[in-house]
């Protein structure tokens, strides 16, 4: 895949987006990443100029997408180097051990690996194998952030799903899980 910087006029605003051409593409795709960053992905052997024409009939979609990102810019969950991510990976995995072992004192459940990660999407995940895993960014978190993200895992440990059960067992232990998921997804 080869990827090129350009740039293309908006409705007088000039737009830098990275144009990538990749084999088995049949179709002109668009995106705007959490950054704000215009992608634009053209089959192999598309003209330019098609693509061009492509922009402006999204240009609204465009100019709307990028506003968001600037209104929201990415969060915690951003990507950073790898250095930070071995640094604090171990300090990352106390905080993570105290707080499971805390609140498994009420659930109980078993879990077999707790892996901390250097994810850009996800704050944590527990797998069908009872594997949890989080994010080393979780040592920025705010108390209450961290607790449900904790309770959140533990709970999948009964229910992999988010079922009504689900949300009843996360309740136990984090009465206000609404409000605070809410604010958690614009971190």
């Amino acid at each position: 895949m080869k990827t090129i910087e350009r740039k293309i006029e908006i409705k007088g605003q000039e737009i830098p987006y990275l144009l990538k051409r990749k084999w088995g593409v049949k179709y002109i795709r668009l995106a705007v990443s959490r950054r704000g960053e215009l992608i634009a992905t053209l089959p192999l052997f598309s003209q330019t100029k098609s693509l061009e024409n492509f922009i402006e009939s999204k240009t609204n979609w465009i100019l709307e997408k990028i506003n968001q990102a600037r209104k929201n810019p990415p969060g915690l969950l951003q990507r950073g180097n790898r250095k930070k991510y071995l640094r604090n990976k171990e300090r990352a995995r106390e905080i993570i051990l105290k707080r499971l072992e805390y609140f498994n004192k009420f659930y109980r459940f078993q879990y077999k690996k707790v892996s901390i990660r250097n994810q850009h999407s996800r704050w944590g995940s527990c797998s069908s194998k009872k594997n949890l895993n989080f994010n080393w960014r979780i040592i920025y978190l705010p108390q209450k952030y961290l607790d449900y993200l904790v309770v959140h895992e533990l709970c999948h440990l009964k229910e992999l799903n988010h079922s009504a059960k689900f949300w009843k067992l996360v309740a136990k232990k984090i009465p206000d899980y609404l409000s605070v998921r809410k604010r958690m997804l614009k971190l």
